[in-house]
């Protein structure tokens, strides 16, 4: 491990502290770094503070003195503006790893941005939801220059279990939406079976009981069973309060959708699913994405019913 990277000697300035952000620079704190944080919000600044961070009163205060700069931001507009706003702040050589979900432009542009004033960058988007962040066993996918990556590691494994060089810049971005696009596609999927199961006369834990162990087990199915019971831990038995909600689910998939049309791919299943995932958002996006089983079956008896 160089010197350059070990807590003793790392400043981290953390721009970005919701729900993800927020826990993500606990652990960063917890592990003996020095984190400058940042973000509009009051109560978010009071929880960092709260955590043992640094809170300071603007983004370029926390980016001038570090030596690394994560940002976990909402979209790709808002990532490039903070950057337009802090590089001519930041130390040269500046190492800024953006965690945030964007279009894979976006994280290009973000790269070429820092890069051409005097700094590193890689993007580096997560997997792992809100239980991930708390307990520091998220997946970085990142892409950008190996030897960014290598000395960004330390502080990547402090935050996750897993942490996978995809490539060159926006490369990370790609790995993430293509992942969240099966991933939506898989849980719609599933739904749909449950709910025919359920018309059918099974129930959801002789379901489980075939499935988990048959060819059309799934994570969504094992880890993060959409309907409650089988899955204690899934946010089904939580009312669908979110570890990775439907509005972040529809972004995603907005995003993989843009990426499937702007690239000529053939995604019938994912353009659907961003379509799906889309409608269900515009009454549901604070619940969980696997709430999505409540729309079919919803939908299902209305269309039984007219028929």
């Amino acid at each position: 491990m160089s010197t350059e990277t070990t807590p003793a000697t790392t400043k981290v300035a953390f721009l970005g502290l919701g729900h993800m952000g927020g826990p993500m620079a606990a652990n960063l704190v917890r592990a003996g770094y020095e984190v400058l944080a940042y973000d509009p919000a009051p109560a978010a600044r009071e929880q960092a503070r709260a955590d043992g961070a640094t809170v300071v009163d603007a983004a370029a205060a926390a980016t001038a003195e570090a030596d690394l700069v994560i940002t976990m931001l909402p979209n790709g507009r808002i990532v490039l503006d903070v950057y337009a706003d802090v590089l001519s702040a930041a130390k040269p050589g500046t190492l800024f790893v953006d965690c945030s979900t964007i279009d894979v432009a976006d994280a290009k542009q973000a790269a070429h941005l820092a890069v051409a004033a005097g700094h590193r960058a890689l993007d580096a988007p997560v997997s792992g939801g809100v239980g991930g962040a708390t307990a520091g066993t998220l997946t970085f996918m990142v892409g950008g220059p190996a030897e960014d990556f290598a000395a960004a590691l330390p502080v990547l494994e402090v935050m996750g279990g897993k942490v996978v060089h995809c490539g060159g810049a926006g490369v990370g971005q790609a790995a993430k939406i293509c992942n969240n696009m099966m991933l939506g596609i898989s849980m719609i999927g599933l739904s749909e079976a449950i709910v025919l199961g359920e018309k059918l006369g099974l129930t959801h834990d002789k379901f489980y009981d075939v499935v988990s162990t048959a060819s059309g087990q799934c994570w969504s199915l094992t880890s993060y069973c959409p309907v409650p019971g089988p899955v204690p831990t899934s946010p089904a038995n939580n009312d669908y309060r979110p570890g990775f909600a439907t509005a972040l689910m529809t972004k995603d998939l907005g995003l993989a959708a843009n990426a499937l049309r702007d690239n000529g791919v053939e995604g019938r299943f994912g353009l659907l699913a961003a379509e799906i995932y889309d409608r269900f958002n515009r009454s549901a996006g604070d619940k969980d994405f696997s709430a999505i089983v409540t729309d079919i079956r919803n939908r299902s008896h209305r269309s039984s019913s007219e028929g």
